[in-house]
This record gives structure tokens, sequence and C-alpha cells, in this order.
């Protein structure tokens, strides 16, 4: 297992960097993480072992369990839901939080990192196709969102994150990538305080490439590394 799960990462990160020549820029310029929720810890370390050091989780709880036996060599972040109830643990734990959505959710973990003593790197989830079944702030609201969050100390907006919907074929997610390098671009021109927009996290196991054409700096794989997740 061990051998395929490198040979894997090895074929992933050579698309990555062909795509990222199609778009003109280096291949140092996108980084590859590893989704590993349910994937067993014995594959994560593998997978680690491999060269991956970014990780992302789901889950909270799962992820402070993952990282008390893993530790911190690698990043570790946050890409799911998060409930403000759990925000004074994942300003601990995480390298930066994918999920921030609403205002609430800012302020709670403004509070919480400095209580903490950290400046929090967060990027804005949008949900850039308007699906109800998908989290994240609308399209529209994204900038109203980012300027309120400026005003926040502990928090360092990095960027945006999006999921858009599941297409067989991955050329159908180009507009809505599309459409998030775009509100990137309209977010860096305001110069807000405490906003830089560097990261794109977007493009996953079935449209990474495309993603990548498109600006990605942070593709999220899961399937292509460690195969399908039980059911």
């Amino acid at each position: 297992m061990n051998a395929l799960i490198k040979e894997q990462i090895a074929i992933i990160r050579q698309r990555i960097a062909l795509a990222a020549q199609r778009s003109g820029r280096p291949a140092s310029a996108v980084r590859l993480m590893a989704v590993t929720k349910t994937v067993d810890d014995q594959r994560i370390m593998q997978a680690i072992a491999a060269g991956v050091d970014m990780v992302g989780e789901n889950y909270v709880q799962e992820a402070r369990r993952k990282i008390e036996l893993m530790g911190k060599s690698m990043e570790w972040h946050l890409i799911g839901h998060l409930q403000s109830n759990k925000a004074k643990v994942a300003v601990r734990i995480f390298d930066m939080i994918h999920s921030l959505d609403r205002l609430e959710l800012a302020c709670e973990l403004d509070k919480r990192s400095q209580m903490a003593g950290v400046v929090m790197k967060v990027l804005i989830e949008v949900n850039i196709s308007g699906e109800d079944t998908k989290r994240g702030v609308s399209h529209g609201d994204a900038l109203s969102l980012i300027r309120d969050v400026s005003a926040l100390e502990n928090l360092s907006v990095r960027g945006l994150m999006t999921m858009p919907p599941w297409f067989d074929d991955p050329e159908a997610a180009r507009p809505f990538f599309i459409a998030l390098r775009e509100l990137r671009d309209r977010v860096a021109a305001e110069k807000l305080p405490r906003v830089e927009m560097r990261e794109l996290s977007m493009g996953m196991s079935q449209d990474y490439q495309v993603a990548v054409e498109e600006g990605a700096t942070i593709v999220r794989i899961g399937r292509s590394i460690f195969g399908e997740r039980p059911q």
C-alpha cells in the first residue's frame, strides 16, 4: 500500500506541475493537500512519508486525535464546517481554517485566537454555485463579510475556498473556478487590512487539474491518493 500511495502522489504532483505550466506558473505555486477524512492512521503516515506536508481534516475532534498521534511536522488544515463551540480547540491545533463563512464564527475565532495568543489564518468559504447543499457565504455577500472580518485583529484572511458542483466532466467546473479567481482579484483590489489574497483552495480529485489551470494554490485530494472511502 505504501508503494501505491507514493506512486499516486507522484502522479498527482506531475499533473499539478503540467497544469501549472499551462497557466504560466511554476509547480511550486500549487500545494497538495491530502484530505484524510475516514482514512486510517497508517495510510496517512504513509502519505506523509511520501512527502505530503499538508493535511486537511473535516472534524475538529478527529483532527485533534490524529495530531496528538502524528505531531505537527506537517501543516494541519480544517476544511470542514466549523461550529462556533469548537473554535477554542480549532485555533489551538490548526494552521489554517478554510471554512470561515459567517461573521458570528469569525468573532468567536477572533476571541479565541486572542486568548490563545495567536493570529489565525483563515480562508473565506464561498458557495460559488449557490447550491442549497453547499456551505459557504454567497458570492454576492462574500466581499461584505471579508470587510467585516478585516476589522478583527486576531484573524488573517489569506484567500478563498470553494467546492463547485459535482460534474462527470471536469471542464464543467471551470466557470466556478474562474468566478472564485475573479472574486479574489476584486477583494485584493480593496487593499483591506489583515487581508492577503494569497490562496485559492479549490479543486479535488475529479477536477484539480482544471482548478490549477484557473489559479488554484491549494488542491484538496483524498480519493486519488487513498482510494475510495468506505461507505
